[in-house]
């Protein structure tokens, strides 16, 4: 990461003017650096293959010779070229469609390199390109060319030409970043070498020793950030050390309307050991949907508060925030427990009223939605910051809490759960605390599958249901009809159900609605005034209704597994056994593998190992929820074990007092300056 490449416009390289700096711009190209460091997706293989290594309908590309006179044939504004080539004593047909131009050229005797599809039992070929290998500047046959992800303006041929031109003229400035003991014990080439290889690759081999390096230096690179981040916060006291008084809060635990299992009580001894020591916590809380997060985390805002502390809830939802609102303000109301809500919607006064009491230390608890980090938000003594789902804070986002004052304890809830090995590797700033167990009198939900064509027997479920006193949830993934895409949506399935089931109470949610009417739906369905509820995905993470005991998701081939699955933990929250229904397309692209993960398992951390297999870690660790960056190279599930091995690695070398002064490690240093420069984390 050299500050002279980076340093360089892209607009300084031969031809790139205005216009495709612009275009480069778009695609996140603003320097030289960016431009060697935008890597291919793919590579084009026309590298020549024998025909009897090729199956029927597999891509290839041959050296021929042509043996006959082409002919030309036109249907309509359709042209088909033909001509007879020898490749290995075999005769076969090329054929082109659409380079009539081409009939001048293709002389008997000349030789010629073919890529495209080939027919076995016609001996045909059809042409995707071609080349003369006697025409001079035309090479790309016989190489592996790389494929970029483009747009605009920008081709292929150009942006290989462009990052070729890169490579001649700065190739040299390409900087050696990792240390020569790392490369060393990995057997890792240099990385001006990779680089070059991954953009102009010879061979395969080649190719995949390129890329072996830079996916490592890739995770390590980050796993760098994340432990030296770490070593500096453990160099000196920086937290809050609580003093936990335990029989106040075996107390409050006995209290409770329920016991703990064995592993909510092995979590919150983790949590409150963290909460006793002088540096502050950052721990990750996973655990399935239902695994009881939500209780633990109110123990340990119990015990910030019992020490003189006020403590912040941040959800990811209104419709959350307010039952998270009502729930704690019921278990806290005996204890004298203050409870604020604080979200977007509020009108100018209640807010002012809100920030006012909470900064006189009036207001214990403040719960609420990203507001909760707006700049005008002062607390006159934070202790803990609890964070939902899909706020997995980021070094910025940590240091806009940092600066509250106090430098709380940090806990972040998640209930998309991962193995525990590839948690710890990926959140490596993190202690990570799972739970596995379900509440005692918790039932397994029955899930099943069924086709669109089967409506008639669901209505009939929702029927008896009701008819026994329990609700249903009906999610489908849009509110209003789209023409792109054939789903059903909110609103129609609200007047079709209305219309079959006459004699039920009918509701409707989504986001569109305001806070005040997400209220009023979200609080009849919750008194059990009305039966059924049809919603988007706005109730997907954790909305508790214990009468709630059937779940019916429309078009659930278009939901991803964590989804479908946090949908189905809506139900099974009561002592009666709940139901799951999927409505899906049989045919539709890993519908089946879906729908059958969910029919055998109901366990989260399985359920999340198919989803990554399905998704690929890019959807599934997406920017939003996680935090997570995009690799340029680098996956999360088939480069794992290079993951870890980073991971290791960097931990064992910020852990070093020479990593911190050697001239070493000076360029390393230099990087994670920068990087947390940018993010306002400076180390120091």
């Amino acid at each position: 990461m050299s500050d002279d490449l980076f340093a360089i416009p892209v607009a300084k390289l031969q031809g790139v003017g205005s216009r495709k700096a612009e275009e480069l711009h778009a695609l996140g190209v603003f320097t030289v650096g960016d431009l060697i460091d935008y890597y291919p997706f793919r590579y084009e293989d026309y590298r020549i293959r024998a025909l009897h290594e090729v199956k029927d309908g597999e891509k290839i590309t041959v050296l021929g010779t042509i043996a006959a006179m082409p002919t030309l044939q036109r249907y309509g504004r359709t042209a088909r070229l033909m001509c007879r080539v020898m490749v290995e004593g075999l005769l076969l047909t090329a054929v082109w469609f659409n380079r009539a131009f081409l009939k001048e050229q293709l002389t008997p005797g000349r030789d010629i390199m073919l890529t495209g599809k080939w027919d076995q039992r016609r001996r045909q070929l059809t042409v995707a390109e071609s080349e003369f290998p006697d025409r001079a500047g035309q090479a790309k046959s016989g190489t592996l060319q790389p494929v970029y992800s483009v747009g605009g303006d920008i081709t292929q041929a150009w942006i290989r030409k462009t990052i070729d031109k890169a490579l001649t003229q700065y190739g040299a400035l390409i900087p050696e970043l990792l240390p020569a003991d790392i490369v060393a014990k990995h057997d890792l080439i240099p990385r001006r070498e990779a680089v070059i290889r991954i953009h102009r690759p010879e061979n395969s081999q080649e190719g995949q020793e390129a890329r072996r390096r830079m996916v490592y230096e890739e995770l390590f690179l980050f796993q760098l950030k994340l432990q030296a981040y770490r070593a500096a916060n453990r160099k000196q006291p920086d937290g809050l050390a609580h003093k936990v008084n335990n029989d106040e809060i075996r107390s409050f635990v006995g209290a409770l309307p329920f016991e703990l299992t064995a592993s909510q009580k092995q979590v919150l001894n983790e949590i409150l050991h963290d909460m006793k020591q002088p540096f502050a916590m950052n721990r990750l809380l996973q655990g399935d949907v239902g695994a009881g997060k939500t209780i633990v985390a109110a123990v340990a805002l119990y015990a910030t508060i019992r020490d003189g502390n006020q403590g912040a809830l941040m959800v990811p939802t209104e419709i959350l925030a307010e039952q998270h609102t009502r729930s704690l303000t019921k278990l806290f109301e005996p204890y004298g427990i203050q409870i604020g809500l604080l979200t977007g919607s509020l009108s100018d006064r209640k807010r002012r009223d809100i920030l006012a009491a909470l900064q006189m230390g009036l207001i214990d608890i403040l719960i609420g939605t990203h507001a909760l980090i707006q700049e005008d938000v002062f607390f006159r003594r934070l202790g803990l910051v609890v964070t939902d789902e899909q706020h997995r804070f980021g070094v910025n986002q940590r240091g806009i809490l940092r600066r509250k004052g106090l430098n709380p304890d940090v806990l972040t809830m998640t209930a998309t759960p991962i193995p525990r090995t590839l948690a710890i590797t990926v959140f490596g700033d993190m202690d990570v605390s799972t739970l596995r167990e379900r509440p005692k009198g918790r039932k397994p939900i029955k899930t099943y599958w069924v086709k669109h064509g089967m409506m008639d027997r669901v209505l009939g479920f929702i029927r008896r249901e009701a008819e026994a006193g329990r609700q249903t949830y009906f999610i489908c993934p849009l509110i209003e009809e789209s023409e792109k895409i054939d789903v059903q949506n909110a609103i129609d399935l609200h007047i079709q159900l209305k219309q079959a089931l006459p004699q039920l109470g009918i509701g409707l949610l989504h986001g569109r609605m305001t806070a005040a009417e997400k209220e009023a739906e979200m609080g009849a369905f919750s008194a059990g005034e009305t039966d059924v509820l049809v919603s988007t995905t706005v109730i997907e993470v954790g909305v508790d209704v214990p009468n709630a005991t059937l779940m019916i998701v429309m078009d659930a081939e278009r939901f991803g597994l964590s989804q479908l699955h946090q949908l189905r933990g809506r139900v099974g929250r009561g002592e009666h056994q709940s139901y799951c229904v999927l409505i899906a397309d049989p045919k539709s692209e890993n519908g089946q593998e879906r729908m059958k993960a969910m029919t055998d398992t109901d366990d989260g951390f399985e359920i999340a190992r198919r989803d990554l297999e399905l998704r690929g870690p890019g959807d599934f660790f997406g920017t939003k929820q996680s935090g997570m960056p995009e690799f340029r190279l680098a996956n999360l599930v088939e480069d794992f074990a290079v993951l870890e091995q980073a991971r290791d690695d960097a931990a064992e070398l910020t852990n070093r007092e020479d990593f911190w002064s050697s001239s070493s490690y000076a360029r390393l240093r230099d990087y994670l300056q920068r990087e947390l420069r940018e993010q306002n984390e400076p180390m120091d």
